[in-house]
This record gives C-alpha cells, sequence and structure tokens, in this order.
C-alpha cells in the first residue's frame, strides 16, 4: 500500500494556502521614513510622510510558488501490508492511481492560481501586476490623489514618496489610502470622538501584523516544506525592513500614549516621538483631548 501521507502534496496544497493568505492580507508596507503629525485645538492638522513604501508584488509571489511545483509526476513508494515500515515496488494500478491523483491536484492548482491572480488583480484595482507598466501605472494613480507631492517608483516593488496634507479633522482620517484599493492595512488612522479628543493608531506597523508579514513567513515555510530545506526562502522577494520615526506635536491634553519617555516639551506644545523597528510589537498609539 501506499504511505497514507503525500508530503509532497500536502506542501502543494500549503501553497495554495499561502497564496490566499497572501492575497487577503495586507499588500502594502512602509520601509524607512519620517512622519509627522500636528493636533491643535479645536482641530487644526497637518501631517507628512517622507520615505518609501513597499507595493507587494503577487507576480513574483507566484513564481516563487511555481519553481516550488512538483514539475513533474514522481511516484511514492509503497509499502507493505503488514509493515509499514517494509518499502516494497509499486504495482501498475497503484502507480497509475498516484499518477492520476498527481494529475487532478495540478489541476487544481492551476485553477486555483488563475483564481488568485484575477483576485490580485481586482485588489489592485484593476491593474495586472504580471504587466510590465504595472509599477508605473500605480505611481501614476497615487500622483492624482491630493496629498501625494511626489511618488518615484525605484524597483523591487519599493516606491520614494513625498505626502503632506492639512486641515480641519472634524472626520477620521488615514494613510495611506490608495484609489481602487480599500483593503490596505493604513499605517496611521485619526479617529476623532464626539468628546473632541483624537485617538492615534498604526494598525500597519504593528510587528505582530498578520498581514504580510505572516504571509511570507506561510509561504517561506512551505516553500521549505516542499524542498525539503531552508534554500527554499532564497528566491523570497527581499521585503525593505521598517525603519520609521514618528513625531506628534500638539497643544491638546495627551490623555493616553505607548511612547518609552512619554511627552516632552515642544515650542507650541508637547511632543511625542516614536522610533518604530521590525522588533516592536504594536505601532504608536495615542490619545490627544483637543476640546470641542
Amino acid at each position: 500500500m501506499n504511505r497514507p501521507t503525500n508530503l509532497r502534496r500536502l506542501a502543494a496544497a500549503g501553497l495554495t494556502a499561502a497564496l490566499s493568505l497572501l492575497l487577503t492580507a495586507c499588500l502594502v508596507s512602509p520601509g524607512k521614513f519620517e512622519a509627522a503629525l500636528d493636533l491643535r485645538k479645536g482641530g487644526a492638522f497637518s501631517y507628512s510622510y517622507k520615505g518609501e513604501i513597499f507595493v507587494l508584488g503577487l507576480s513574483e509571489l507566484m513564481k516563487v510558488a511555481d519553481k516550488a511545483d512538483a514539475g513533474k509526476f514522481e511516484p511514492s513508494a509503497c509499502y507493505a501490508d503488514d509493515d509499514m515500515a517494509k518499502e516494497r515496488p509499486c504495482t501498475k494500478e497503484e502507480l497509475a492511481e498516484q499518477e492520476e491523483n498527481w494529475n487532478a491536484d495540478q489541476k487544481s492548482q492551476a485553477e486555483k492560481k488563475k483564481k488568485d491572480m484575477e483576485m490580485a488583480k481586482a485588489m489592485l484595482g484593476g491593474i495586472d501586476p504580471t504587466d510590465p507598466k504595472a509599477a508605473e501605472e500605480l505611481a501614476a494613480r497615487l500622483r492624482r490623489q491630493a496629498g501625494w507631492n511626489s511618488v518615484v517608483y525605484k524597483g523591487n516593488g519599493i516606491y520614494q514618496v513625498d505626502f503632506s496634507v492639512s486641515g480641519q479633522l472634524s472626520y477620521d482620517f488615514a494613510f495611506p489610502t490608495m484609489e481602487k484599493m480599500p483593503q490596505i492595512a493604513p499605517f496611521f488612522v485619526l479617529n476623532r470622538r464626539a468628546d473632541g479628543s483624537v485617538r492615534l493608531d498604526s494598525p500597519g506597523l504593528a510587528a505582530d501584523n498578520t498581514g504580510m508579514a505572516g504571509g511570507f513567513g506561510s509561504l517561506a515555510q512551505m516553500i521549505a516544506a516542499e524542498k525539503g530545506s531552508t534554500e527554499a526562502q532564497d528566491g523570497m522577494p527581499n521585503l525593505p525592513q521598517i525603519d520609521g520615526k514618528f513625531v506628534l506635536t500638539t497643544d491638546g491634553e495627551i490623555l493616553a500614549n505607548n511612547t518609552d519617555e512619554g511627552p516632552k516639551p515642544a515650542p507650541n506644545g508637547k511632543r511625542l516621538e516614536w522610533t518604530i523597528t521590525p522588533r516592536d510589537k504594536a505601532g504608536p498609539m495615542a490619545l490627544i483631548g483637543l476640546g470641542k
């Protein structure tokens, strides 16, 4: 009989699961950057971000997954019915059944990958990730949004950006937002409360964010399982490491924050400062009272 567990088949199924995770995870991540937020009593605010934004190239992940495919049918070992540790030659019927199952798996995976690519295109707002012009198309889309003063594509999914905006914070604010891509996890979010206070959160900056980082980890593990070694990770895309500095200044009341040193005096109020690294388990958080 065949060994009940076919490791190759399980690894291939795992790759499909990892790709699905990536397609439902965040697509955008920060690299090296400096960001600043100023909040004034009454709700006036200004925000700026200068630095790198990494947009996940799903087509590259598909190529990595393709490299981990079996490529051609390879028979699994067969074992004696009375001794599962004793290997024996497979019969023609067993080999035929194995190959039939393998072909069915390949067909199923091909169909799944096709659907995943269609989903990737939809999540990128209609941009085809396999198109060589896709990166510049996304850059052009960002440049036409208010606040994006400069967007330069540097290659390997990395954009160098200069963003700034100011106004009256009578609404919630999030950065970044990208036209036709509502599913991305923003780096910073401001929620204006009914009592006049503003809460700052940073869901896209936490090291334990299970979006892109978690998806890449799963994919790397599945490829390693398929190849039987850690060498399979060599072809993984090189993700930029988060290396950020964020400064918040305000003349309002600092009700809560998660900085290491707390508020410091500033010319027009107080100042909170965060240095953000891949080791941080939580991104910046603060609650500022501005009055109604």
